[in-house]
């Protein structure tokens, strides 16, 4: 089991961050995505593997003004 923004998650082998936002229908254009209190960048989201346990933080950013 993982958490996801407070919430529990199922958790399963080789789960990338990619693929657990594709999940979770997180489509935004400007997202952050932590682990366990350490920031994932993004261009490490495919190869980034969750392991059972993990909290992760996922928070979308708002433009405006």
């Amino acid at each position: 089991m993982i958490k996801v923004n407070g919430r529990d998650y199922p958790w399963r082998a080789e789960l990338s961050v990619k693929q657990l936002l594709a999940e979770m229908n997180f489509t935004f254009p400007l997202i952050i995505i932590v682990i366990n209190g350490k920031t994932v960048p993004k261009d490490e989201f495919t190869c980034t593997v969750i392991e059972n346990g993990d909290d992760i933080q996922a928070i979308h950013l708002i433009c405006g003004g």
